[in-house]
């Protein structure tokens, strides 16, 4: 059954950021026109370990962060969902974990489309998006984040492309066969870089995903690894959930010349609702993690590697201490896209949430709320056809770009 639009509802929380922002009943109802007339589009969405499943079908409104009444809801009409499996010692048995992972994953994204074929279909092409949007359905182009994990071969991206996926992301939180992450993994003790960049294996594979016409997405590499792939890449790239530097000094942000960079490959950043890279620490949560990193020896290039055990149990800390940290909001949100915007233009940045894997900042906490986003780029003063390139026009364009250049 066709669950139908809560536009009322997008635009009451529109109408709630308004409020905060002190704008005028007139500029709500704009903001909210607007939304309605573009096409939103988030640029990185992950599912939930049970999205889907027969106790927690997407049709109803689960605790997870995407779903379709929250997609109704916000007005979303399409998004990049991601094929994700994290990163661990690269053993062979962990290959095959990772790879029947994958699959999982990507069968999870296949079943979504299939079990509501009248409010979703997969999207292989710019064109697409536009055609699937114009008929009232929701686009889902698949990616994949940390294809290290479970690629092992240059052949296994033609695989993958057989599958769908049209956005590869090379790593995750911790170097792998690919490429250095901007995260290098403390519980594995290991250091600044491994591969100095992309490994020869690395580089083999932005070749090939050229050849495909596969966006490659340059969130999460190192400084070494970003400058590699846009060195090798013959076409645009994105950086499909990724944040400023100099507003939040986090290696996982980019830099200003990153962000240069990336205007002159033509590419564009996806700015992320992720509250870490948008609000600088607070002092008192910094303390409480650098305890936490402390009670288990885990002191930079100095640490010695977890057992894998204890390495999952910091990890389940970590992530239950950040969820304790103040959140970043919609103005933090459109405050980072405003230094990217002046820096490298309006034609180079684009949204995305990160919702299911840490994403999530006050006014942006599910895709139900993506009307708040439109709300306040109104109250900032961008425009109707700036708000469009922001939600869609520009990640279509460089995708588009990267496919013709494609065989």
């Amino acid at each position: 059954m066709k669950i139908p639009m809560a536009r009322g509802a997008a635009i009451a929380l529109a109408l709630g950021v308004a409020a905060l922002a002190g704008l005028p009943a007139g500029a709500t109802e704009d903001a909210g026109t607007i939304h309605a007339a573009i096409l939103p589009f988030d640029a990185h969405v992950d599912i939930a370990p049970d999205f889907d499943s027969a106790a927690n079908p997407a049709s109803g409104d689960t605790t997870g962060q995407f779903d379709l009444p929250k997609i109704q809801r916000g007005g979303l009409k399409g998004a990049a969902v991601a094929v994700f499996v994290g990163q661990e010692a690269e053993t062979p048995a962990y290959l095959v974990q990772a790879r029947a992972a994958a699959e999982a994953q990507d069968a999870t994204i296949h079943n979504f489309v299939r079990h509501y074929p009248q409010q979703v279909e997969q999207a292989l092409t710019p064109a697409d998006v536009h055609r699937i949007a114009a008929a009232g359905k929701f686009a889902l182009v698949e990616s994949i984040v940390n294809g290290g994990a479970f690629i092992d071969r240059v052949e296994d991206v033609d695989l993958w492309a057989s599958r769908g996926a049209r956005v590869f992301g090379f790593v995750h939180a911790g170097h792998n066969r690919l490429a250095d992450s901007s995260r290098p993994a403390l519980v594995r003790a290991e250091g600044a870089s491994r591969n100095g960049g992309l490994s020869p294996l690395g580089k083999a594979v932005v070749v090939r995903l050229n050849s495909l016409g596969i966006l490659i997405d340059v969130s999460q590499l190192s400084d070494a690894a970003f400058a590699d792939v846009l060195a090798l890449s013959k076409a645009p790239v994105v950086a499909s959930h990724s944040d400023v530097r100099a507003l939040v000094d986090n290696g996982r942000n980019l830099t200003d010349a990153q962000l240069d960079a990336l205007g002159k490959n033509g590419g564009v950043v996806a700015i992320n609702a992720f509250s870490a890279y948008l609000r600088p620490r607070d002092p008192a949560f910094t303390a409480k993690l650098e305890a936490l990193k402390a009670e288990y020896g885990l002191k930079g290039d100095s640490s010695a590697a977890l057992p894998l055990e204890k390495a999952k149990e910091y990890d389940r800390r970590y992530h239950e201490l950040r969820a304790s940290e103040p959140k970043a909001n919609v103005d933090d949100l459109v405050k980072a896209i405003d230094h990217a915007v002046q820096r490298i233009g309006i034609d180079h940045v684009a949204l995305s949430s990160d919702f299911n894997h840490g994403g999530g900042i006050i006014g942006w906490a599910d895709e139900g709320e993506a009307g708040n986003v439109t709300a306040a780029l109104v109250s900032h003063g961008y425009t109707k056809a700036q708000i469009g390139k922001l939600w869609s026009d520009n990640l279509l364009r460089v995708w588009g770009e990267a496919q013709a250049l494609g065989r």
